[in-house]
């Protein structure tokens, strides 16, 4: 940081979203939103905070190992920043009374998460969730959704696993297994690990010591616990991706952190081993949430940001769509009073302009016109204002031409070719009933 100016910076962690990245995320924005749409969903939002009794009924107190951001409101009250929108969205499912309608509902949601136990703390995170259907082909199509998307924004090298967690019954057997697999063998586990595994043996899974991944290669085998139903699920489930002509490994130790997942569990992972999306079932989160009955639901949800980081280390640049195509550059009052509604109306006629506000040198003017990439630049003067003939120089070849006023626009208009006119206008989708 520049030691003149003693700002605070953000907290470790956090996020600034410059320009140079929103153009990426508006694009991954609409991309998702385009398929989201194609499949039926629909957007949700809840709250960023909601009462920490809320959360508790799912991330037990311990040692706060899901990262959670707990803050005091009045005296009595206790919140929590918004960690992940599966819980939320549960939530505003049943308070609402959602099922009551047509099942299953598709919603999408686009929103910022989370989670003070990793290097980054703030999250935009793009995710969708499927309640009221237990079948597996609602997680296939979810899959397949994510396959197409990586596909549409050029994403290469992921790799999927799958596997599932079965029933409750059916992994509580499992850990008590995996946890007697382990009870002689702590001598061989970090200290670290052996501290996870005090929450949750399952936590075992997630060291990325290579001699504790060879121990975990021959621990229990889920899979063996299965019974019926579960075997039936699992199997419709590789089945609808070995329709759909889907490449993926069974990788008998995924499972995450979250302690809500029932069934399918999936997820896309690049060459570094970063999970890129996640999915999986929770037919059980709402009677843990203190709901009656169950709700069968099944949920992903993508690392935005990471995308954003590999697009660029792909090399994958985004077309900006701001790009400035005519900048005038006027001196004095008197030029800018003859900009001024002549930048307006070309706007108007989809050019996206811009002019310079005030009045420093011709040198500075055109020095910010190469800075913002303008591709024409208008020049007036006082001259030129009063004889109304401008001079107009591509900023990309060098050369100038004299152009009357009234035929400015007409001219660039040509110049620039009218397909590349930003008509855009959301008004239009306006509709009177």
């Amino acid at each position: 940081m520049n030691p003149v100016h003693m700002v605070e910076q953000r907290h470790p962690g956090m996020l600034d979203m410059l320009p140079a990245d929103h153009n990426y995320l508006t694009f991954l924005k609409k991309v998702f939103r385009h398929e989201f749409r194609k499949n039926g969903f629909r957007r949700i939002s809840t709250p960023l905070i909601e009462e920490e009794s809320l959360l508790r009924k799912v991330y037990p107190k311990l040692q706060n190992q899901y990262g959670l951001y707990y803050f005091d409101g009045k005296s009595w009250e206790k919140f929590s920043l918004i960690p992940t929108e599966t819980v939320w969205i549960m939530r505003a499912y049943i308070e609402n009374e959602i099922y009551d309608e047509l099942q299953p509902v598709y919603y999408y949601y686009m929103e910022r998460t989370y989670r003070q136990n990793r290097s980054r703390k703030e999250f935009y995170t793009i995710g969708g969730e499927v309640i009221g259907e237990s079948d597996p082909i609602i997680d296939a199509q979810s899959v397949y959704m994510a396959h197409t998307i990586f596909q549409k924004i050029w994403l290469t090298g992921l790799r999927l696993e799958i596997n599932s967690y079965g029933s409750e019954k059916e992994m509580l057997k499992y850990k008590e297994e995996l946890s007697a697999f382990y009870e002689n063998k702590l001598h061989l586990l970090s200290d670290t690990t052996k501290e996870y595994i005090k929450d949750d043996i399952l936590r075992v899974f997630e060291s990325d010591d290579e001699d504790e991944k060879i121990l975990a290669e021959t621990s229990p085998d889920i899979h063996k616990f299965f019974k019926k139903d579960t075997k039936k699920d699992f199997s419709d489930f590789v089945s609808y991706l070995d329709n759909l002509n889907i490449d993926y490994t069974v990788n008998k130790i995924l499972f995450f952190r979250e302690n809500i997942y029932t069934g399918v569990t999936w997820r896309y992972i690049d060459e570094n081993w970063h999970t890129v999306v996640s999915g999986g079932r929770y037919d059980t989160l709402a009677s843990k949430l203190g709901s009656v009955k169950h709700y069968p639901a099944s949920g992903f949800h993508y690392d935005t940001l990471y995308i954003i980081e590999s697009l660029k280390a792909r090399n994958i640049a985004i077309k900006n769509k701001d790009q400035i195509d005519l900048y005038f550059v006027q001196l004095w009052d008197e030029a800018k009073r003859i900009v001024f509604p002549l930048s307006l109306e070309a706007r108007a006629r989809g050019i996206n302009t811009q002019a310079s506000l005030w009045t420093p040198s011709m040198k500075e003017q055109m020095l910010k016109a190469h800075r913002i990439g303008a591709k024409y630049v208008v020049l007036v003067g006082v001259m030129e204002a009063r004889n109304g003939i401008f001079q107009v120089r591509n900023l990309e070849d060098g050369t100038q031409e004299e152009v009357k006023k009234e035929d400015i626009i007409d001219y660039i208009i040509e110049k620039i070719w009218a397909d590349k006119l930003d008509f855009y206008e959301p008004s239009r989708d306006l509709l009177q009933r």
